[in-house]
């Protein structure tokens, strides 16, 4: 015998696809919602609707923005000089909320793992050489995950600016390994990104 009503079911299956979300905590989602009032769901589907049909990659860095290029890469107070590379734009709040970073970003959108078939050309990579090629004395800081990817990505990109005076760096160690950028406090990110070790210059 099934436990919840279909209708129920399929908006608990619904918040399990969600990052982080278990049994339990769906449940208690599905419970919720279905208490709220019709206008303030009718609200919720909306904006998410128009949250993914406005946002999209800015055209200079790839993070998340409503505009053709995001409000970080137009600020007229960010050292365009230094970009932080990270793998996907969830890091991009994470270091930003820490709010002691004053460089740009680029967002790789993944990271290179042969074994799952993501190569080069599937990643931002090609557009960070442009950018790069475009700036006086740059600096990557390379705030990839402590991981098997990670590390190979980290790997590539010191070999495709070798010999180019890039300055390369890259968080200290110390961040557990194969963490998630997004998911460290905001001491933990500010001290690695000021303690970062530089690997190329």
């Amino acid at each position: 015998m099934k436990l919840y009503p279909p209708e129920l079911e399929h908006i608990i299956d619904f918040f399990k696809k969600l990052p982080g979300i278990g049994e339990k905590s769906a449940e208690r989602l599905a419970l919720a919602l279905i208490e709220m009032p019709e206008d303030f769901l009718e609200s919720v589907s909306v904006n998410i609707l128009n949250a993914k049909n406005v946002l999209k990659p800015c055209k200079i860095c790839g993070h998340l923005t409503n505009n053709e290029i995001c409000n970080i890469c137009d600020s007229s107070y960010r050292d365009k000089n230094v970009i932080c590379v990270i793998e996907d734009y969830k890091s991009v709040f994470a270091i930003e909320k820490a709010g002691k970073y004053q460089g740009t970003y680029h967002v790789l959108n993944g990271l290179l793992s042969p074994i799952d078939d993501i190569n080069v050309e599937d990643i931002n990579l090609k557009s960070l050489v442009e950018r790069v090629e475009n700036l006086e004395n740059p600096e990557l800081i390379l705030a990839l995950k402590s991981s098997l990817e990670g590390e190979t990505t980290t790997l590539y990109i010191k070999k495709i600016f070798e010999n180019k005076k890039v300055k390369i760096s890259r968080l200290s160690y110390g961040l557990p390994m194969g963490a998630e950028i997004d998911y460290l406090d905001m001491a933990t990110l500010d001290r690695a990104l000021e303690d970062r070790k530089i690997i190329s210059e």
